[in-house]
């Protein structure tokens, strides 16, 4: 994506943004500034996986709006980002500056208006690619932007126990 339609895609999108940002902007609860929605989403992105390709982002994307959707953790981006111990250190706190915002941005705004990783499913959690887990519980979906993908299932529903080989270039952009 050029910098001139990276800039055109942000200025139809704001309007669509203003909706989309749930959390607040200078509310301050439990000693924590509220962000927004886009804000929150972008951070996620950006210490999980803002050196990965475009289908990592969507990916963690994608696992963030999974949790927001179920019962089991909290229902707003900001509330699952934000969530103790579930995310990289700091993700509410740190500064983001990179030359990767303007990918990363990007993705997040695609995610907040609805795309997702075609091969996510259901997955609800991910991890580095190079860590192996040794839980039987594990459904490995995908391995993209150095993360892979699970679903948490009964040991005997578990058809993929070991990550799948890297896969990239399935999201649009």
């Amino acid at each position: 994506m050029t910098k001139r339609s990276t800039f055109l895609a942000a200025a139809t999108l704001v309007p669509a943004l203003a909706l989309l940002a749930a959390c607040g902007g200078g509310d301050r609860r439990h000693g924590h500034v509220a962000h927004d929605e886009l804000d929150c989403m972008t951070r996620a992105m950006f210490f999980e996986s803002h050196r990965s390709s475009r289908d990592g982002l969507i990916a963690v994307g994608s696992v963030v709006m999974n949790r927001v959707e179920s019962s089991d953790f909290p229902n707003t981006v900001c509330g699952v980002v934000g969530q103790r111990n579930q995310f990289a250190p700091g993700v509410m706190t740190r500064e983001m500056n990179s030359r990767a915002m303007p990918e990363v941005t990007e993705a997040a705004v695609a995610v907040l208006l609805g795309e997702r990783h075609p091969r996510i499913q259901n997955a609800q959690f991910f991890h580095a690619a190079s860590y192996h887990a040794n839980y039987n519980n594990i459904h490995y979906v995908l391995t993209a932007g150095g993360n892979a993908f699970y679903e948490k299932r009964r040991p005997e529903h578990v058809t993929r126990s070991r990550p799948p080989r890297a896969v990239e270039g399935l999201t649009g952009g």
